[in-house]
């Protein structure tokens, strides 16, 4: 969104009244809404466990690009009113237009805007951008905007407490209230005077460790009197408290006497019926260390504990001794993490206000006391073009965009409490971020723990945050100045002066990320030339959130800046039933990586036997690091995932949500080595999580403990398959068909329900060689397929076959073939497999093509007519078995606005598509398959709402199954 006019820019700036908004997808004349297929779905949602249906809705109206789990989570999470309702919304058209009706409507009320067509253009491109899962607002948005209750937008608050008690129980109303909405909130516990001071009337304190008992107890009420998931909550506490150490060790102390209530006979998994008997397990607790103090452990001196009110040292300790201490409580338990105090207050816009002393619970809104920030992100794979290039121009448009559409939020908001809204109005803190980053640099051939990967992170990251505070600085020259810009102004252009040479410092490897740079350091010009004329709109622009439920939303392959979570993935059907499939991004980074096809395809295979890419046949050592991921037998080192924290904090007005994963072998040792890389390599805070450090984590059913295991026989079990024969009368249809001249016939019979238990195949004389062995192929075939192997395991090995006759075909669906064969099962998966699991293959029908077409699905490299241009489609994708493709952004060559059949088939590969195949009824997630990848549990807590195993995302875990979170995402 750019003004056009011929005048300089400062004379354009002068004389504008409004933003000027450029098209960026929309079409004039043609409403979004328009431009996609819509279709009706049955969303009902089960607890696997129990057994008891806990959501459904049927009919409700999605685009067929969504995938089942992003229209079943933003239908069970986001649509209001009452289900059998008249109010209830059935329409992802209703939730769209009550989020950005609303929006449109207070930037015209609130001159945002230079005409009425502008206001329009901006309406149409945020409901083009959300309709294609381009981007998303963070969910407060989805439950509250447009509706009758209080417009709340923020999902990160930030509170205070003072040393009195009246501070201190307004504390605990005001963490209340937010909880009960199911948002999250974080605070600073430092004021508060230790156990070692007095009091006036002559008593001890009783110091915030004791405090932190009253809240937590609290958290945990609000929790269990209905909300679907843990309170999420932050407690921070600085490291020259007198109480620092009973802080530090508090939960560590707590595991133990889990430990022993579990040995005891107790029910002490999360969320099990004892559990509540511990305490302060409903916050994440963080220690804010200094600079000092961090060096104080680097030389092996003293560090002075300060009293609260007078300032004067208390106690002196070793600081190694502390930092030890420190570490072995995150070693035990994974808490407490690190914040660190001077980084994130140097990088403070507004240091005259006052300084920033806690965050929100999941760690990445780090400003001012009681105050709040609402977010969105992006998905970063909209903007990879088919020649997996990034579409630097149109990212920065759409973050232009997006920031434009969060500020206005903030005129029509309400908050939780008086002056955390007096706060927010005052200084109108941003979180815009982005997820997908993990997928984005498997497909373009980048390792996530490697200089490329790091280089093309920081770039993208610095052109987010460039472009926003561009965007920021111009909205300052139309609707004027955040509040507090006056007195903080030469602090705020010292940070984002700070920007722009860490932007100037970044050095950039291949093209792709030279030309994100390019345009990154020209936004960070724009940054400084306009906001010394404008000023900003907005005291903090960017953090990275941990994306859980609007990643599910966006159909993201990875939540935030996460790696992958794993090669292969746990899958729903529309027709009912689920398969495990293989990371949609592998066969792309593959031909990235210049593999061909009949490699790719065994590469695959590999990975889906086995869940992982060593020893994949003739994939070279040298590329495995591409296919690194957060778990399983190649998992990113701790220091991997703390070198991409490092290469993106620089361009963040906040922070990370991000713990870093460390193996259970993992020692102390190793745990310090990671905080301290993390002061020195100027990340603002760090978490660690050592896997089954934390006895209330429950383990898959089934599972058994070592020592039943020992204490047992082990018992072998052979599953036999059984075979399902067919009736006697039996349905068949008879296709005749012929390939490049060569004539045959397809005979496919059914059981009663529709599903495909045999075949028969007729090509040459009865008697000749070529008659018989079709027949005992066809044999062979059906006899599979009646003992359960699945259709589309048979679609996955036969497409793309290549020997004669190969050529045209008389089927109007399947134009060219390969071989007889790669017909055959081309036109049964037609017949007899559902649209989704057809899109994984890049199988679809001359209409479905045609439909592609129409919305421009397909954008070939030169002009053509549209037969010539259907003929080389169908021919490419019968020859390498393309998928379809995603949702993406104009090229710059086309200039035409991408759709895609089905988000989540995403291979571009040139080999087919990727393997899936059935998977057990047992697993219900992408965490229960690791597992069985693995051959150990998954060290992650089950949803409370659906009996999923969640997942991580960021510092805190998702619901694969219905979206839920266990943090304040």
């Amino acid at each position: 969104m750019t003004d056009t006019a011929d005048a300089s820019p400062k004379a354009q700036r002068a004389a504008r009244k409004g933003l000027t908004v450029e098209r960026i997808f929309t079409t004039p004349g043609v409403h979004p809404y328009d431009e996609v297929t819509w279709e009706r779905r049955d969303v009902v949602q089960q607890n696997w466990k129990t057994g008891e249906t806990i959501f459904e809705q049927r009919g409700v109206e999605f685009p067929d690009t969504w995938s089942l789990n992003a229209s079943t989570i933003v239908t069970t999470k986001y649509f209001r009113g009452a289900v059998g309702t008249p109010e209830r919304e059935s329409s992802l058209k209703q939730l769209i237009d009550r989020v950005v009706l609303t929006y449109a409507r207070a930037g015209k009320e609130n001159g945002y805007f230079a005409t009425d067509d502008d206001a329009e253009i901006f309406e149409h491109e945020l409901t083009w951008s959300l309709l294609h899962q381009v981007f998303s607002f963070n969910s407060p948005v989805w439950f509250n905007v447009g509706t009758k209750s209080p417009q709340q937008v923020s999902a990160c608050f930030i509170l205070s407490v003072d040393d009195s008690m009246d501070s201190i129980l307004n504390w605990y109303k005001e963490e209340g209230f937010i909880f009960k909405g199911g948002s999250g909130a974080g605070l600073n516990l430092s004021r508060i005077r230790s156990s070692k001071e007095l009091l006036s009337s002559g008593g001890t304190a009783s110091g915030p460790v004791s405090f932190m008992r009253g809240a937590d107890a609290s958290a945990g009420t609000i929790k269990s009197g209905g909300a679907t998931r843990r309170a999420a909550k932050m407690v921070v506490l600085d490291v020259d408290h007198p109480d620092i150490v009973e802080f530090v060790e508090t939960k560590a102390k707590e595991e133990d006497k889990i430990r022993a209530l579990r040995d005891a006979g107790f029910d002490m998994d999360l969320g099990g019926k004892d559990i509540t008997s511990v305490q302060y397990q409903n916050a994440n607790n963080s220690v804010r260390v200094t600079d000092e103090f961090m060096r104080a452990v680097e030389d092996g001196s003293s560090f002075g504990l300060r009293a609260r009110h007078s300032g004067e040292v208390i106690e002196e300790v070793d600081a190694r001794t502390l930092f030890d201490k420190i570490n072995k409580a995150a070693w035990e338990c994974a808490d407490p993490g690190l914040q660190y105090d001077d980084t994130i207050n140097d990088w403070h816009t507004n240091p005259e206000t006052g300084r920033i002393t806690a965050s929100n619970p999941c760690s990445e809104y780090m400003s001012l006391d009681n105050s709040s920030c609402n977010l969105a992100s992006l998905n970063l794979l909209k903007f990879l073009r088919e020649d997996d290039t990034f579409d630097a121009a149109t990212f920065q448009k759409v973050a232009e965009l997006v920031i434009t559409a969060m500020d206005i939020s903030i005129c029509f908001a309400d908050f939780p409490t008086e002056s955390i809204g007096d706060t927010t109005r005052d200084y109108r803190q941003l979180g815009i971020g982005y997820a997908n980053l993990g997928a984005l640099l498997m497909a373009t051939g980048h390792g996530y723990d490697s200089e490329g990967g790091r280089s093309l992170a920081a770039s993208i990251t610095s052109l987010l945050t460039g472009a926003s505070y561009k965007r920021s600085a111009e909205l300052a020259g139309i609707v004027g100045p955040y509040n507090g810009f006056a007195r903080n102004a030469e602090a705020h252009q010292r940070v984002m002066r700070k920007h722009q040479a860490a932007n100037d410092a970044v050095r950039t490897l291949d093209a792709m990320d030279s030309e994100v740079h390019r345009f990154a350091t020209k936004a960070w010009a724009d940054v400084i030339e306009i906001g010394a004329e404008n000023g900003f709109r907005n005291a903090q622009a960017s953090v990275l959130a941990p994306t859980g439920t609007i990643g599910f939303m966006m159909d993201c392959d990875t939540t935030g800046i996460e790696p992958d979570f794993s090669l292969v993935k746990f899958k729903k059907l529309v027709g009912g039933g689920s398969m495990q499939i293989v990371n949609q991004t592998i066969p792309r980074a593959l031909k990235k990586l210049g593999y061909q096809n009949e490699q790719i395809e065994a590469i695959v295979e590999h990975i889906a036997e086995h869940g992982h890419v060593i020893d994949a046949p003739g994939l070279k050592p040298e590329h495995y690091e591409v296919f690194d991921c957060a778990m399983g037998e190649r998992a990113i080192a701790p220091m991997g995932h703390v070198r991409m924290m490092a290469a993106a904090q620089p361009f963040l007005s906040g922070a990370i949500s991000k713990t870093v994963n460390l193996p259970e072998t993992a020692t102390v040792e190793d745990i310090a080595e990671v905080h301290l890389e993390g002061w020195k390599l100027g990340l603002k805070a760090l978490a660690v999580y050592r896997d089954n450090c934390k006895v209330g984590q429950p383990l898959s059913d089934g599972k058994k403990s070592k020592k039943t295991q020992d204490a047992e026989p082990e018992k072998v079990v052979e599953y036999r398959p059984i075979r399902r024969r067919l009736p006697k009368r039996r349905k068949s249809e008879t296709t005749s068909f012929a390939v490049a001249g060569a004539e045959g016939y397809l005979t496919a019979g059914t059981y009663e329900d529709g599903k495909l238990g045999e075949l028969f195949l007729k090509l040459g004389k009865q008697g000749s060689t070529l008659a018989g062995m079709m027949d005992a192929f066809s044999i062979a075939i059906s006899v599979g397929l009646q003992y359960g192997v699945p259709l589309e395991t048979y679609v996955e090995k036969f497409t793309n076959l290549r020997f004669d006759p190969a050529g045209m075909t008389d089927d109007p669906d399947v134009r060219m073939a390969q071989s007889i064969m790669d017909y055959v099962f081309r036109r049964l998966a037609l017949d007899h497999l559902d649209f989704e699991t057809r899109s994984f293959m890049g199988i679809h029908t001359a209409e479905e093509r045609a439909r592609q077409l129409e919305t421009g699905s397909y954008s070939p490299e030169v002009e053509a007519s549209d037969e010539e241009v259907s003929d080389e489609l169908d021919s490419y994708s019968q020859s390498i078995g393309a998928t379809t493709r995603r949702d993406d952004e104009s090229s710059e060559a086309s200039g035409t606005a991408k759709q895609t059949e089905a988000p989540e088939a995403d291979v571009r590969s040139g080999s087919g598509a990727a393997d899936a195949r059935a998977v057990s009824g047992e697993i219900h997630s992408s965490a229960e398959l690791l597992e069985r990848f693995q051959g150990k549990a998954a060290d992650a807590p089950m949803c409370m709402t659906c009996g999923t195993k969640m997942r991580p995302a960021g510092s805190c875990y998702v619901c694969e199954g219905c979206g839920s979170t266990s943090g304040c995402s």
